[in-house]
C-alpha cells in the first residue's frame, strides 16, 4: 500500500507540471568555462574570488561545508559543475527578448568581475587546452560519489563531468499528450541540434576530430543518450517506470550524501533503504538522469554545445518556435523518420556536422526545413521588445549557419587551420550582432 501511495505521489509530479499555454515560460542554463592567465583551468582560490566579487553586488552565497559553491539572485542562481565550470540556471521567462536581456546582463557582470582578477572565460563545448587530469575538482559531496560511480557504467564519464560545458532550454506542456508530442519531437531532432548548435572541435590545443567534441563524450557517458522509449507510445507513466530503474547515484540522509549501494529507485520505493523516499529524493534523482532530452515539471533540451553570445539566444528562441507553435507539421515530417536513422545521424552529428544524413537527407537540409516552421512559430507568438520587433530577430545566428553551411565548429576550425594554435580563441569577441538588440 506504501509504495502504491508513493508512486501516485511521484507519478504526479509530472502532471503537476501542466500549464495553460498563455501561462507558457522558457528557461536557460548555460555553462563557460573560467581559466587563469596560462589557460589552466580555474582552481578553488580563484573561483571564490570571484564569487565573493559577484556577490558584493546583490547576490547572496551558496555554501556547502563552508565552502562557497555558488550564488542565488531572485529566481536565478550561478552554480559551480564538477570541474568549476560556471552555470547561470536563469529565470524562466515569456520572452526570448527577457531571456537574451537576462543573458546579457548576467554575461557583463561576469566581464567586470573576472577581468578584476585575471580570470579569463570561455564559451566552448569542451575545455581546448588541458587533460582531464589537469582539471580542478569540486568539494561538492554529490561529486565525489558521482566521480566514484559513474565511470563504472560509461566509460567517458569523467570527461563529461569535469570537461564539458552546455546550453540547456527548457520548456512547458499544456497536458500529457502536448508533453509526449514536445518529447518525441525534441529526442527525434537531437542530431540536427547537435549539427547546428556544434562548438567543440578541439581538445589537447589541437583539433579533435568532431565538430562537437562534447556530444561524442556525452555519448560514452552514463545514464545518457537518446532514451530507447521515444520510438514507443509514451506517456507520463511510461517515462516514470524507465527512470525508476535507474540506479540511485546517491541518496541524502540528515542532510548528508551517502551511497545507495548498487539500488534503484524502485528499490528505494520498496522499503530496500533504510528510509523511504520523500518527494525531493524523487527530485534529486530526476536531476540525474542525463539523457539528451528528460522530464521535470517541463521538458529540459539538453544537446546544445555552450556556444558564443549569439547562440545562447538563438538555441532558445529556435527551439521555442518550433515547440511553442503549432505541432502538426514537425511531426508529419518526424513520423516518416525511423529509429535506425535517427540513432545513426546521432552517432555521424558530432563528426559530420550539418553533413550527417538522416532520413536520405542531410542535416542542414532538415536545418532549414525546422528553421522555416520556428520562424512561423516566433512570427505567431508575436512578442515584440520595444523597438516593435518580434522574436524572429533571434534566428539570425542560425540562418548564418545554414546559408553558409558551416557551424560554429567549423569557422574556429578554419582559423586553426590559418594559425595552428588556439591563442585565437581569447581574442574572439562575442559576437552581438546576432542579439537582436
Amino acid at each position: 500500500m506504501i509504495k502504491t501511495e508513493l508512486r501516485d505521489l511521484f507519478l504526479n509530479h509530472f502532471a503537476q507540471g501542466i500549464k495553460p499555454q498563455n501561462h507558457f515560460k522558457i528557461g536557460i542554463e548555460h555553462e563557460k568555462f573560467l581559466f587563469n592567465e596560462k589557460n589552466q583551468r580555474a582552481d578553488y582560490p580563484l573561483l571564490e574570488k570571484l564569487l565573493k566579487s559577484l556577490a558584493e553586488n546583490s547576490w547572496q552565497e551558496m555554501r556547502e561545508n563552508n565552502h562557497l559553491i555558488g550564488l542565488k539572485k531572485d529566481n536565478k542562481s550561478i552554480t559551480t559543475e564538477p570541474g568549476f565550470q560556471f552555470e547561470l540556471s536563469g529565470q524562466t521567462h515569456e520572452s526570448i527578448h527577457e531571456v537574451c536581456a537576462e543573458s546579457s546582463g548576467y554575461l557583463k557582470e561576469i566581464n567586470r568581475s573576472a577581468e578584476n582578477h585575471n580570470i579569463k572565460h570561455l564559451s566552448i563545448g569542451y575545455d581546448p587546452f588541458n587533460s582531464l587530469k589537469d582539471a580542478p575538482k569540486s568539494p561538492k559531496a554529490r561529486y565525489k560519489i558521482m566521480t566514484e560511480e559513474m565511470p563504472k557504467t560509461g566509460k567517458l564519464s569523467l570527461e563529461m563531468m569535469y570537461q564539458t560545458c552546455g546550453l540547456q532550454v527548457n520548456l512547458d506542456y499544456k497536458s500529457e499528450r502536448d508533453f509526449v508530442e514536445k518529447f518525441k519531437i525534441s529526442n527525434y531532432i537531437v542530431p540536427i541540434l547537435i549539427a547546428i548548435f556544434a562548438n567543440s572541435p578541439f581538445k589537447n590545443n589541437a583539433l579533435s576530430g568532431y565538430h562537437s567534441y562534447r556530444n561524442f563524450i556525452w555519448q560514452s557517458t552514463a545514464r545518457g543518450g537518446i532514451m530507447p522509449i521515444v520510438f514507443e507510445e509514451m506517456s507520463f507513466e511510461k517515462y516514470f517506470d524507465f527512470i525508476i530503474n535507474y540506479p540511485l547515484l546517491f541518496i541524502i540522509k540528515e542532510e548528508q550524501y551517502q551511497k545507495a549501494e548498487n539500488k534503484t529507485f524502485n528499490d528505494f520505493m520498496n522499503g530496500q533503504l533504510s528510509y523511504l523516499p520523500t518527494i525531493k529524493n524523487f527530485q534529486d534523482h530526476l536531476s540525474t538522469i542525463f539523457t539528451e532530452v528528460r522530464l521535470k515539471q517541463y521538458i529540459e533540451i539538453r544537446s546544445l554545445d555552450t556556444c558564443d553570445w549569439g547562440c545562447i539566444c538563438n538555441g532558445p528562441a529556435f527551439l521555442t518556435g518550433l515547440l511553442y507553435n503549432d505541432l502538426e507539421e514537425t511531426l508529419s515530417i518526424i513520423k516518416k523518420w525511423k529509429k535506425e536513422e535517427i540513432m545513426q545521424a546521432y552517432i555521424s552529428a558530432p563528426k559530420k556536422g550539418l553533413t550527417a544524413e538522416l532520413h536520405n537527407k542531410k542535416a542542414k537540409y532538415w536545418a532549414e526545413v525546422l528553421l522555416e516552421i520556428s520562424l512561423d512559430g516566433l512570427k505567431k507568438r508575436h512578442k515584440l521588445n520595444k523597438s516593435k520587433q518580434d522574436e524572429t530577430i533571434y534566428l539570425s545566428h542560425v540562418r548564418d549557419i545554414i546559408n553558409s553551411g558551416k557551424n560554429r565548429a567549423e569557422r574556429l576550425i578554419e582559423k586553426y587551420n590559418k594559425t595552428k594554435n588556439l591563442k585565437f580563441l581569447f581574442n574572439e569577441k562575442e559576437d552581438f550582432s546576432y542579439s537582436g538588440f
